[in-house]
């Protein structure tokens, strides 16, 4: 599926058969470095399965050390906060997952289904009044540690991307 039930890519390019969705045992076919899943929400052990096939085949590709470690970080939280923010771990609401890697080069899309939010307000977790608090740091980390970020249809979809040095 494509991000948004459209049979066209946010790039402008068209999505070439991408991985098996979560379930299947066998790993996903990677052409041109991409990978597509759907996933319910309430699946801790689907969220694993996405995250793994995925840092598999950035591995594969090379992407390695601190460009690893960054993208194990940021989709981790992208995928936790989708499912337990967006989705309140709805077992109805899937996440959508795409990415497009390369060597040099990892872009992620992570999409749930919850009814979004605006980025602007959430609290600043570095602020003395938030250092305590629980939660609120994984949209931090992503931004920390990818290099571009955007956050569109009302908040429910996450493009972040990668660059290798």
């Amino acid at each position: 599926m494509a991000v948004g039930g459209s049979k066209r890519r946010a790039d402008g390019g068209s999505r070439q058969p991408g991985g098996k969705g979560v379930g299947s045992h066998e790993p996903p076919a990677v052409p041109n470095g991409k990978l597509a899943f759907t996933f319910f929400s309430s699946s801790l052990h689907a969220y694993h399965d996405v995250q793994k096939q995925i840092l598999d085949a950035a591995r594969d590709l090379g992407i390695d050390g601190e460009n690893f470690f960054a993208l194990r970080i940021a989709l981790e939280e992208a995928l936790i906060n989708a499912m337990k923010h967006g989705n309140r771990m709805d077992p109805k609401k899937k996440v959508h997952v795409e990415t497009h890697l390369t060597a040099r080069r990892a872009e992620i899309t992570v999409e749930d289904e919850g009814p979004g939010f605006d980025r602007a307000s959430v609290p600043d977790p570095t602020d003395e009044a938030n250092l305590h608090k629980c939660s609120g740091r994984g949209i931090l980390l992503i931004e920390a540690y990818m290099h571009e970020v955007t956050w569109d249809r009302s908040g429910r979809r996450l493009r972040m991307i990668r660059e290798s040095k």
